[in-house]
């Protein structure tokens, strides 16, 4: 199902600061992949995919500011297309900020602001047909 909340993206000035503050206020797990610039944050049990376990909480990932496509933290949502998505905000009032860009192989991504000024991120998984 789209249009959920699906992410989370915290960025930060001091990566070893930020984790440590997260992980000692709120217990979170981040994993650092080595060569990536982005830190994986769990705030809840997982299952072995890295996804939540259990429903009421969804994980997220921590990025140097420079990398950011916001100064605050982001909330990113779930849809079909990202594409079609980026083309209704248009229409809506929103502007696109980065366009579709490719994740690995697991989806793709791209963050717009909505005519508040608020910068949200989408999501759309790769198809695996």
């Amino acid at each position: 199902m789209t249009g959920r909340v699906v992410h989370f993206e915290i960025p930060f000035e001091d990566g070893e600061r930020a984790r440590g503050f997260y992980r000692e206020v709120f217990g979170w797990k981040t994993v650092t992949p080595p060569g990536m610039d982005y830190t994986m944050v769990s705030s809840g049990p997982t299952a072995g995919t890295g996804m939540p376990s259990e429903p009421g909480f969804i994980n997220g990932g921590m990025l140097a500011k420079k990398f950011s496509a916001a100064s605050g933290p982001v909330i990113v949502v779930d849809v079909d297309s990202v594409d079609d998505t980026l083309a209704v905000i248009g229409k809506q009032g929103g502007s696109t900020l980065v366009g579709r860009t490719a994740v690995g192989d697991m989806g793709f991504s791209a963050y717009f602001k909505d005519p508040e000024g608020n910068v949200i991120g989408l999501w759309e998984t790769a198809s695996r047909g």
